[in-house]
């Protein structure tokens, strides 16, 4: 590997024109050396609380703050142009407002991992007094928030905003970290910090000063003292969207098939890039902070590239992969292609993942499983029960296609229960379209055993329900003849807006018991009824969902 490029461009190699203004009631002075402001408030300030998602793409809202009161995206928005002006992070917020809002997003579980939720705080403080909720969920459509399925925070910001009602910060419980892990798959928190941006992310917690690393574009790394001179290094361009039509990769294999379904490439789309960072001798910080990721980050680069660059260097650096690098180099969820018999027999082509076949022969021990090659980013069975739910979902679609329900009808019911190794819950969904092929309503019955924590345990059912119906009806991402993914911008992945995203009813039964993850099950519970809604269709996603 040759020597790892080391931008000399420090700050002190380039002009520095004073920009002044007031952030969160302090006035600042700070070098203009042509950044945005979120650089400023991330690397000159170290105001962590304003997080980086997709930066410059403007498409996410984690780095939402005010600017004279106002919410502005702070990664599209030059430093020079807020000279003289006031700047408000969530830290800044009125005492009051803030305290409303935190308390009403931790009563109603309106905050998982936490990465977006300052940006959205700081948005919904903006809103005028008696804003209603047309005005809540008007505002959610500047941010992307892929943990809570969206209706747990129009909830929140109604209750604070609309309402007036106060509550206290820790209606979780003490059972929500462990129902948050047990659901997300690693060590979570739950409460007011969580709600402000706490959580621990790596690239908010790597020492001051630190080195920072990106991916070079040819399997090596480019360090210097900025996140922004290590891009402009590498010449890092704002990713696209293609407007490519997204489809299947594989084909259903030829037979007399009863049922057959193809999915598409589908981008996991949590919302923290990954990142780590290391001191030389010293282990890496998880990439994964305050969220499993859906899976996605259990094999990132950046682990061993933050390891790797800190011993080198002698001196604390930190990893990151930008949101166009998360799309190309971040693993999938394994694409397929089954072809079914009505006694449940049948062959599933899925694209070749090392355990992916184990994982489908775990529910349908009945199906052939041929694994094969197809030109695409790379692939994980460790993403949200993959193989297994896709699995689920053909029985459920077959059992539903022996009663006579290959017509749409708008209504949908399916049962599923998560093999042992994914934790054996089970769950009932039953999904409701209007005429035109939109959601309407989900509900959701959940075996959990004990809850735990029965705030925690619903949100992270509606998040797995919303996920499960952008997976059928709207997600995927274009991919090129060569494999390359060709929708590189978080707006391009179809992943439903909180106006899209209908009310989640969540029953919870069974309540006896050890605790069981039931998120998963219920994932593949609302596809599976889902796709029975819509008279189950051949290829996903069906494009009937939100536009994408």
């Amino acid at each position: 590997m040759p020597p790892v490029p080391v931008v000399a461009g420090s700050r002190s190699a380039e002009p520095k024109l004073p920009v002044n203004l007031t952030v969160d009631g302090r006035a600042v002075e700070i070098p203009d050396v042509g950044g945005s402001l979120l650089d400023a408030l991330r690397d000159e300030l170290g105001l962590t609380s304003v997080k980086d998602g997709c930066s410059p793409q403007g498409q996410c809202g984690c780095c939402t703050v005010l600017v004279d009161g106002r919410a502005r995206v702070a990664c599209v928005t030059p430093l020079r142009r807020v000279a003289g002006r006031t700047v408000t992070t969530v830290d800044g917020l009125p005492e009051d407002r803030r305290a409303a809002l935190v308390g009403a997003f931790s009563a109603h579980g309106a905050s998982q991992c936490g990465f977006c939720t300052p940006g959205i705080l700081c948005r919904l403080a903006s809103l005028d007094d008696g804003a209603d909720v047309g005005a809540v969920e008007s505002a959610l459509m500047a941010h992307l928030c892929r943990c809570t399925g969206w209706r747990s925070i129009v909830e929140a910001g109604v209750s604070a905003l609309v309402d007036g009602v106060t509550v206290g910060t820790d209606a979780g419980g003490s059972g929500g970290p462990a129902r948050a892990a047990l659901e997300g798959g690693a060590a979570q928190q739950v409460g007011a910090d969580v709600v402000l941006g706490r959580g621990g992310f790596a690239a908010d917690t790597a020492p001051r000063g630190a080195l920072v690393a990106v991916p070079d574009g040819s399997g090596d790394w480019a360090v210097a003292s900025t996140l922004r001179e290590a891009r402009a290094a590498v010449g890092k361009v704002q990713g696209r969207r293609s407007g490519l039509p997204v489809r299947p990769p594989l084909e259903v294999p030829p037979g007399d098939w009863a049922l057959t379904l193809a999915t598409s490439w589908v981008e996991p789309a949590y919302l923290e890039p990954d990142a780590s960072w290391a001191e030389p001798g010293g282990g890496a910080a998880s990439p994964v902070a305050n969220g499993g990721a859906f899976g996605g980050k259990l094999d990132s680069p950046v682990v061993a590239a933050s390891r790797m660059l800190a011993d080198r260097l002698q001196a604390p650096v930190l990893a990151m992969l930008a949101r166009e690098d998360v799309v190309r180099l971040g693993p999938k969820r394994p694409p397929i292609a089954a072809g079914l018999r009505a006694d449940g027999t049948g062959t599933v082509r899925v694209v070749r993942t090392p355990g992916i076949a184990a994982s489908i022969s775990s529910v349908a021990p009945g199906l052939v499983v041929e694994e094969v090659e197809a030109a695409g980013p790379p692939t994980s069975a460790g993403i949200r029960a993959a193989g297994w739910a896709e699995a689920a979902v053909l029985l459920a679609g077959l059992r539903a296609a022996a009663g006579g329900r290959r017509d749409p009808d708008g209504t949908g019911k399916a049962s599923v229960t998560a093999p042992p190794t994914a934790g054996g819950g089970s769950a009932e969904a039953t999904v409701s379209l209007d005429s035109s092929g939109r959601p309407v309503a989900v509900e959701v019955t959940v075996h959990a055993g004990e809850p735990l924590s029965e705030v925690t345990l619903r949100s992270y059912v509606a998040g797995a329900a919303h996920m499960a119906l952008g997976w059928v009806m709207s997600e995927g991402i274009a991919v090129d003849d060569l494999g390359a993914p060709e929708d590189l911008t978080i707006r391009s992945w179809g992943v439903l807006r909180a106006r899209d995203t209908p009310p989640v009813t969540v029953t919870i039964a069974g309540r006896q018991g050890p605790p069981r993850a039931v998120a998963d099950a219920t994932f593949a519970a609302v596809a599976a009824a889902t796709w029975i809604a819509l008279g189950l269709p051949p290829t996903w996603p069906t494009s009937r969902g939100a536009p994408r």
